[in-house]
């Protein structure tokens, strides 16, 4: 069965555009590491479609380790633009958007978000529904994309780990889920709550609402109110802004700290 044929059976209930994306990296520290390749399946209300292929240089030699994963080497990038050089095309493309991906809450969104700010080009997720199809998979069968793929679409994932190829397979996850499961529901806002069991301000996860109220949710001060920690305790801000924290963190904590009267 066609994406459109799965498509107009169980058509996604959307407002906006959805981005299906996908990263393959130099490595998993979100901090350090950088984009080598994004893939970007943009789904719009009427069902149309739009692929986009981005690869990048960079600027860091790509561990051994990461190579043999996605199979993208040194020499395969050397003559790529780097981010920077493309960086308002990817922002445009996605800015209008919800984003939808597999296990990109945790991995692909957070380096990405470290990108852009790298780059000067603020991207908000703060009004933005955020689908982890890994999450809402996990929920009910608990294993992998691969797996995934099978399960859902019935056929083999071939290229694992090229950006489109996974980029691709998770859009027709969602849709085989939409399919399967009567209970799951196919309105973007719907799919974000399921996908997120705890709203995070940052990227790296270092604060979250709970009853609408930034709070920590890392060492001593977990659970406790971000405006109370900053006020009791001001050092801590310090701490944090000179600490190995993601940017995206870090950008955060300053504007929780303008708004601590």
């Amino acid at each position: 069965m066609s994406n459109q044929d799965l498509f107009s059976t169980m058509k996604l209930n959307l407002k906006k555009p959805l981005v299906f994306f996908d990263i393959e990296s130099t490595g998993v520290d979100v901090a350090k590491d950088r984009i080598i390749d994004l893939c970007v399946i943009k789904v719009f209300p009427d069902g149309k479609e739009e692929t986009h292929n981005f690869r990048f240089n960079p600027g860091i030699p790509i561990p051994h380790e990461a190579s043999a994963i996605h199979g993208i080497y040194d020499e395969d990038v050397i003559t790529e633009p780097f981010f920077k050089d493309r960086a308002t095309e990817v922002f445009d493309l996605l800015n209008d958007s919800d984003l939808a991906g597999f296990n990109s809450n945790k991995f692909d969104l957070p380096l990405l978000l470290e990108e852009f700010i790298r780059v000067g080009l603020a991207f908000s997720i703060d009004n933005r529904s955020l689908v982890d199809i890994h999450k809402i998979y996990m929920q009910y069968e608990k294993r992998n994309l691969e797996n995934a793929y099978r399960f859902y679409c019935g056929k083999k994932l071939e290229n694992a780990h090229s950006a489109e190829a996974d980029t691709r397979a998770t859009y027709e996850v969602l849709l085989g889920q939409l399919q399967r499961y009567s209970d799951l529901p196919n309105d973007v806002i719907e799919l974000h709550q399921i996908s997120n069991e705890e709203r995070f301000i940052d990227s790296g996860r270092r604060f979250v609402y709970e009853n609408g109220i930034p709070v920590f949710n890392f060492g001593k001060y977990k659970g406790r109110a971000v405006s109370e920690v900053l006020k009791q305790d001001p050092g801590y801000y310090n701490w944090m802004m000179n600490g190995d924290f993601a940017m995206h963190t870090k950008q955060k904590l300053k504007e929780l700290k303008q708004q601590v009267k």
